[in-house]
């Protein structure tokens, strides 16, 4: 997953049921993996995990999918066939992460001053 203002880019497959995504590297390396299946799956995809939307959307939270959902879904459980499914019929979305803003120690209060 990226960090502040980097670039996630990831396939959103709309299913009959629910949404599902997986992360990719970049959309160049996806257009030659399309064009030329000797390219691994794993130089394509950033981490190995299918993730749901429980049908919110490409912006909904990620939860990592279940075994019934890809079964449901897919008729199978087996990832490296779903991912290229997902691949081939996903969408391609990028956007950059907004860089987050966090206290440092909430115990100084609001101001984060000490006493």
């Amino acid at each position: 997953m990226p960090r502040g203002n980097e670039t996630a880019s990831k396939m959103y497959y709309k299913g009959s049921s629910e949404d599902f995504i997986v992360f990719v590297d970049d959309l160049e390396i996806l257009q030659k993996w399309k064009n030329d299946r000797s390219i691994a799956l794993a130089d394509v995809l950033n981490g190995w995990k299918i993730f749901v939307t429980h049908s919110h959307g490409a912006q909904g939270v990620l939860d990592t999918a279940s075994k019934a959902a890809l079964q449901n879904e897919f008729g199978t459980t087996d990832e490296d066939a779903i991912m290229v499914k997902i691949l081939e019929g996903g969408e391609f979305q990028a956007a950059t992460a907004r860089e987050r803003q966090g206290g440092k120690n909430d115990s100084k209060g609001a101001m984060g001053t000490s006493r």
